[in-house]
């Protein structure tokens, strides 16, 4: 089946094996690879594509690390996903893989780029939880994708973005609660669909909008006495953690990176991730990619 120029093979829950026993994953906001009112130097450009020279950035940031496995936040619709991913391939980056998720935000998407074929894909599009007085659905939903290792285990890999802190509903500041609720909504889906089944290999992957001990991050921590998993600490070469610059208040923070559960710790390399250094990056996004390699013994 062809979607919009993007192959999608699917064989079955054991079709496919990785060829190599290291395994290099990303996470990654694109920063509005949308269409969508922005500014263009000094110009306010009202319905406007993402400039070519942050997208230019954008491809050098990915070329440079070269994930075999890029969870992504902030891609558009399925076309945009295209356009990045031909893109890419014109520069000497290949992904044969692509999973885009369209959930309740009509924009702003996660998507996933891969050079190693899934052996499941599930679409979480619809999580809904009780807010305030309504009840609302996760923003950007949930990815889940599923890859068997070289070990010939399987593991899986959640994509997702919390809200951010924008928000009209002066009941909640800067969306703290909500956020909150969506972690849990996502937290107990990513348990019925692992813990549950006896699945104990998964990483929790994306821009979480919350810092590492706050409130949404806890929830995918432990629920109650079930341990979940923990953050996967990274840093840049420098040693300093933070992976996004929060412009409005001229702040530097962690939100984006991995939650590991306990068994899928034991094959990240050196136990840690890296953050890839801003410098002129930041022209592309206002956010640094996180990347870590995984490491399978093969039985």
């Amino acid at each position: 089946m062809k979607v919009f120029g993007i192959q999608w093979i699917w064989i079955g829950l054991l079709a496919c094996g990785l060829q190599a026993a290291e395994v290099r994953i990303a996470t990654y906001n694109v920063r509005n690879y949308v269409i969508t009112d922005r500014q263009v130097g000094n110009t306010w450009r009202p319905m406007y594509p993402k400039p070519e020279v942050e997208k230019t950035v954008v491809r050098e940031v990915i070329l440079d690390v070269r994930p075999d496995i890029l969870v992504l936040q902030e891609i558009g619709s399925v076309e945009f996903l295209e356009e990045l991913r031909s893109d890419l391939n014109r520069e000497g980056l290949h992904y044969p893989y692509a999973v885009h998720m369209a959930g309740p935000d009509q924009v702003r998407h996660v998507a996933m780029l891969s050079m190693l074929q899934p052996s499941e894909v599930k679409k979480h599009k619809y999580l809904d939880f009780k807010y305030l007085d309504r009840r609302e659905r996760v923003k950007r939903g949930l990815l889940e994708v599923s890859f068997i290792g070289s070990n010939n285990e399987r593991f899986t890999v959640f994509g997702l973005h919390l809200k951010s802190r924008w928000t009209e509903d002066k009941e909640d500041p800067e969306a703290r609660l909500r956020r909150i609720r969506e972690a849990e909504t996502c937290r107990n889906m990513i348990v019925k669909r692992t813990i549950d089944q006896k699945r104990f290999n998964y990483l929790i992957a994306g821009d979480f909008n919350a810092f590492p001990r706050s409130a949404p991050l806890r929830r995918f921590y432990v629920r109650g006495k079930l341990e979940i998993g923990s953050m996967v600490p990274a840093f840049d070469s420098r040693g300093a953690e933070w992976t996004y610059y929060y412009k409005k208040h001229s702040m530097y923070q962690t939100v984006d990176g991995f939650v590991a559960s306990p068994s899928m710790m034991e094959f990240i390399k050196n136990g840690q991730g890296t953050i890839v250094d801003q410098d002129l990056k930041q022209v592309g996004s206002d956010h640094r990619m996180v990347y870590m390699d995984l490491v399978f013994k093969e039985k």
